[in-house]
């Protein structure tokens, strides 16, 4: 399907999102994160391009997350009206997950939720993310969960979903998934990187049937220095430039 170039129809600004996050989408289906057309990754645009208003893009709800680009991203407000002309609708449970994230954390600016089949399984098991691996020191240094009340449809779930985040930038969505909240496309991916191995890790620990060592609950305190220590105080835009390289090797249309 042939989408029309916004390349001259938005601002500079808004384009430069639109290609990063378009670049997001290709990334996670080239690690294996996507789950056909079933999840979503959102950027809420800066108040200096929308006026002062809350918008975001998001997917178009039936392109591939191989096939999404800049210009075929959806743009909405927060109650879901689409702000120009798209062919494609968006996921509701797509909408009612993102709005609330992107209403009650201004410093949401990546929100970034996968069904992986390593994640679903963490999500499903009692004791939730443990502390063996040095990834889940990471995330457990930031992390919240939220009960699963069937297909997120209902406007009724933001309220609780929103409680549950709290001020964490890992979400255990429990028998669902993942989710991650950043302060740029960059850190959303990143943290879900980490997010992802350290669900597989875990898997794979578990699967051996052998007792597991646990790090000690000491080296989980002051994880945010270790991790600026790590990135050279660059945090994710470290791995980004690297990144966008990766996607532009794979297929460039995602600029488009």
């Amino acid at each position: 399907m042939h989408i029309p170039s916004l390349r001259e129809v938005v601002s500079a600004e808004e384009w430069a999102l639109r290609c990063d996050l378009a670049a997001c989408y290709r990334l996670v289906a080239a690690y294996g994160w996507s789950d056909l057309v079933f999840t979503h990754i959102s950027a809420k645009l800066p108040e200096s391009v929308t006026g002062g208003e809350h918008q975001f893009l998001i997917n178009p709800y039936g392109l591939m997350f191989d096939e999404i680009t800049a210009s075929s991203l959806v743009k909405v407000d927060m109650a879901c009206n689409k702000l120009h002309d798209s062919p494609f609708p968006v996921n509701p449970a797509g909408f009612v997950i993102h709005s609330a994230v992107h209403e009650a954390r201004p410093d949401a600016v990546c929100v970034l939720h996968t069904h992986t089949r390593a994640g679903v399984a963490v999500s499903a098991q009692s004791h939730g993310i443990l502390p063996i691996s040095q990834q889940s020191t990471f995330v457990l240094s930031s992390l919240a969960y939220h009960d699963y009340e069937g297909v997120a449809f209902r406007p009724d779930e933001k309220p609780r979903l929103q409680a549950d985040l709290g001020n964490a930038n890992y979400l255990v969505l429990r028998n669902h998934g993942l989710l991650t909240v950043g302060r740029s496309i960059a850190d959303a991916f990143l943290s879900m990187y980490t997010f992802e191995n350290t669900c597989r890790i875990q898997v794979d620990a578990l699967a051996g049937g052998t007792p597991l060592t646990q790090v000690n609950p000491a080296i989980l305190a002051g994880m945010a220095d270790v991790m600026r220590v790590a990135t050279a105080g660059q945090g994710a835009q470290l791995a980004w430039p690297a990144l966008l390289r990766k996607a532009d090797k794979l297929d460039p249309s995602f600029r488009t």
